[in-house]
Formats: structure tokens, sequence, C-alpha cells
């Protein structure tokens, strides 16, 4: 993490890292396959790129992710998830099966998702 933490409570400082209302939605997008700025943009929740911006820098800063250069003129980039940021994955399927469990109007989540694995 970039700043000091607020506490030793192991649940703050993981909100203090991705409890934002974007970030584990451009992890999910990741681990659902996209790399690339564009490709977040045209998720179903409609994040800024000011905002996508931000949380891209954030979560590379604080080494969930890594950005490598695929075009020099201009340059662009493409993201990909470090180790720290795949471990996240059972996390995430967790949240979808609590979430699919006591709130079913939201929906579940792909089959494609809740069967990945990490390699």
């Amino acid at each position: 993490m970039t700043k000091k933490p607020r506490t030793r409570c192991p649940i703050a400082y993981s909100l203090d890292l991705f409890g934002d209302r974007w970030s584990l939605v451009i992890v999910r997008d990741m681990l659902m396959g996209k790399k690339r700025f564009g490709e977040f943009l045209d998720s179903s929740e409609r994040i800024t790129t000011n905002v996508l911006t931000d949380r891209l820098s954030q979560l590379e800063a604080d080494g969930l992710i890594k950005k490598t250069s695929y075009q020099t003129n201009p340059v662009r980039f493409e993201y990909g998830l470090t180790d720290n940021g795949r471990s996240l994955l059972p996390v995430l399927q967790a949240l979808c099966r609590w979430a699919g469990r006591h709130f079913p109007s939201v929906g579940r989540a792909p089959t494609k998702f809740m069967k990945l694995g990490l390699d």
C-alpha cells in the first residue's frame, strides 16, 4: 500500500486497498481477460475515464496490477494482475456466492467466472 495503514485490522487494511466502488470491478474484469483501457470502459458499470485512470494507478502502486507498454507512438498500456491481484479470485467468488444467496434479485455471476481457478 502506498500510504501508512490507518489500523492493523486486516479487514480495514483490505478495504483501504480496494474498498472503493471500482477497484474490485477492475480486478474482476482482468480475471475475465480484459487488459486494455478501452475494454474496461466497455464494462456495464460505466466507469469514467478519470476514475479508471486513478484506480489503475492506485492498483499498480499497491502491487495488485502491473502495466506493460504494447505501443510506443502514442504510448499505450496493457494491464495484468500480479500474483497478489490474482489471489483475490476466491475472495470475489465468495462475494458472488454470498450476494447470490442473500440477494437473489442481483443475479448470478457468470459460470465462466465461478469456474476460474488459480493457476
